[in-house]
């Protein structure tokens, strides 16, 4: 349940217990492996109280999905790409820095593919969506773009992630958009 502000104390408690207790549970387990009993015992609270609030484990995994996405889109909502893809992409590892451990375990494990796929797309949606270049492609070559795009982003944020966020955020971003930003341009060079 979004929380729009006007609900009664209590409510906020116990959906903000309901969602601490599922993000822990995502830096420990797969999504797999969670089940509402253990979120339930978690967030101490019966299953009847979860059920009020959520359908199914799913859907609070869809909100918090939502939750995430529009954080970043909000981020990015001025740019126009492709002319601004440096920009989005700095957004995308500055926003992903400061999420912790349960947006780097969905964004980088494979059992959270699912909702990170529908993350990606809505982004795109969001920032490929209203670029002329982008809508003028055809079906082919934006499903081409997009794969390169965010496989090498992507890509990128894990691979620094899983090695621990040595290298200094700055480099991570500056590697990433040469080789991304390089691919692109040549990309669109070529139409």
């Amino acid at each position: 349940m979004i929380l729009q502000g006007y609900e009664d104390l209590r409510v906020v408690k116990t959906i903000e217990g309901i969602k601490g207790a599922f993000e822990s549970l995502i830096c420990e387990e797969d999504y797999e492996k969670i089940t509402v009993k253990a979120l339930c015992e978690r967030a101490r609270i019966n299953k009847k109280t979860f059920y009020r609030y959520y359908e199914t484990l799913d859907a609070l995994l869809a909100e918090m999905q939502t939750e995430l996405s529009a954080g970043f889109i909000a981020r990015i909502k001025d740019y126009d790409l492709p002319e601004d893809l440096d920009k989005v992409n700095r957004a995308f590892f500055e926003y992903s820095a400061g999420q912790g451990l349960a947006y780097e375990k969905i964004t980088c494990s494979g059992s959270y593919h699912t909702i990170r796929d529908e993350m990606v797309a809505g982004v795109n949606d969001a920032g490929w969506g209203k670029s002329a270049k982008y809508q003028a492609l055809s079906e082919f070559d934006k499903k081409l773009l997009m794969n390169f795009v965010n496989h090498a982003v992507l890509m990128a944020y894990c691979g620094w992630v899983e090695e621990g966020k040595r290298i200094p955020l700055e480099e991570v971003i500056d590697l990433t958009n040469r080789m991304v930003l390089g691919g692109v341009n040549g990309f669109f060079n070529e139409k």
